[in-house]
């Protein structure tokens, strides 16, 4: 909830807005009176954010925009959205334009969905019908809308990866507890190599994981590439999250797959992280292509 309000709703206002933008707009998110979103995936386009069909169509001062977003966090209580559609037909990621949305005539939300995890999450379709936004809500340039996505997914990666850490680290901790507590064959069952090598593996990612994120996060604050950085953490953390919650589960046995503990919860939480703001798959490619092009061979 507070990342997609903060990193993927305040950040590319705070980033790419216009003086009157930030003045009318920052002041509520940042005071938490008002939720922010991100409405970028579609139900044909998720990780080929290129492929969106929502239309955003000049008349005069305003744009109207017709689309159906999906997955979109807090499109049923949100108060601020950040919205990409296309503005020109055929010119692939050289004609997305973003703007600010609030909801208006025409903007509505489907049924809240039921989701594996991260259930305290208000997660919907978001349906556009012939939505009027003023020409001065445009977030950026015009037609350069999709740079102001990847620089959102740079830093949603980051964020992310601060999500995955989390889970892993909970899970963690709760795992060593648990196994201090249980006792077999007459003793708990920490004491047993096979717990504690576990256990180690499970540090050791998350460690590892937790460097990577401070590292991306520091150089997306000082202004530096961070790309390849951020996938690299998002890549990491998100799959530590899930290992380590499985583990976790596994030190419980029979009690880590019921509710009675909350470690089912944490595994079921940590695979969103392998999913959103792209793929663990997309994230190696977005590495892939940093890494040859950042050792000139790329071609």
């Amino acid at each position: 909830m507070v990342g997609a309000h903060s990193s993927l709703a305040c950040a590319p206002i705070q980033r790419w807005g216009t003086e009157e933008q930030k003045a009318k707009y920052l002041p509520p998110l940042a005071a938490g009176q008002a939720l922010g979103g991100f409405g970028l995936t579609e139900p044909g386009s998720g990780s080929d954010a290129a492929g969106m069909r929502t239309a955003a169509v000049r008349h005069g001062d305003h744009y109207v925009l017709n689309g159906d977003k999906t997955f979109i966090t807090h499109a049923g209580v949100g108060e601020v959205f950040v919205i990409p559609a296309i503005t020109s037909p055929g010119k692939g990621t050289r004609g997305i334009t973003t703007f600010i949305i609030q909801p208006m005539a025409g903007f509505t939300s489907g049924a809240k969905l039921q989701k594996l995890g991260w259930n305290a999450s208000d997660t919907r379709e978001l349906i556009l019908q012939d939505v009027q936004v003023p020409a001065e809500n445009v977030l950026g340039e015009v037609d350069r809308g999709f740079h102001v996505c990847l620089d959102l997914l740079d830093g949603g990666r980051v964020g992310i990866a601060g999500h995955a850490i989390g889970i892993a680290q909970g899970a963690l901790e709760l795992a060593a507890r648990y196994a201090g507590e249980r006792s077999q064959f007459g003793k708990p069952i920490k004491n047993f190599q096979g717990i504690r090598f576990m256990l180690a593996e499970m540090a050791t990612r998350i460690h590892g994981a937790r460097v990577m994120t401070y590292h991306a996060a520091r150089l997306r604050m000082e202004g530096k590439p961070h790309k390849m950085e951020a996938s690299m953490a998002k890549l990491a953390a998100s799959e530590a999250a899930m290992d380590v919650a499985t583990k976790a589960v596994q030190i419980h046995g029979g009690y880590g797959y019921s509710r009675e503990y909350p470690v089912e919860r944490m595994m079921r939480d940590a695979k969103i992280t392998e999913i959103g703001e792209g793929t663990s798959e997309i994230q190696k490619i977005v590495i892939a292509r940093e890494l040859l092009d950042r050792l000139d061979l790329e071609g």
